[in-house]
């Protein structure tokens, strides 16, 4: 078992956004649990239809910035480290940039039954 020591209560829960360089209708939706552990899905719609993407790892926090370890994609081993920093965070959405493109994120806090829209209701 990995020791996360750096896990901001802050950032625990469910998160929703939207859009991705190249693709500005996908979605998101990350549960990050107090025990640094998080679970993620990716959706992108073409033509009406899902296409899901699920990775899961553990989160940590230090200074301002997030790092997820991607462990697996869906159920395939993965190793993989991205940084995020948060510009900015209320506790309710959040802002920030992935320091691999400097693409900039915007998510809002769900609960955590929140289901992810299918592609057939924002198409």
């Amino acid at each position: 078992m990995r020791n996360i020591l750096f896990v901001a209560p802050f950032l625990v829960g469910s998160w929703f956004g939207t859009g991705q360089p190249d693709d500005k209708a996908s979605m998101w939706l990350i549960h990050q649990m107090a025990d640094g552990s998080f679970h993620v899905q990716f959706r992108t719609c073409v033509k009406g239809k899902d296409f899901d993407e699920i990775e899961t790892g553990h989160w940590q926090l230090k200074g301002d910035t997030e790092t997820l370890f991607v462990e697996t994609v869906n159920g395939r081993k993965m190793a993989q480290a991205d940084d995020y920093k948060i510009l900015w965070h209320d506790g309710g959405k959040q802002i920030y940039r992935f320091t691999g493109t400097g693409f900039v994120y915007t998510s809002k806090r769900v609960d955590a039954s929140f289901s992810m829209p299918s592609c057939e209701t924002i198409s």
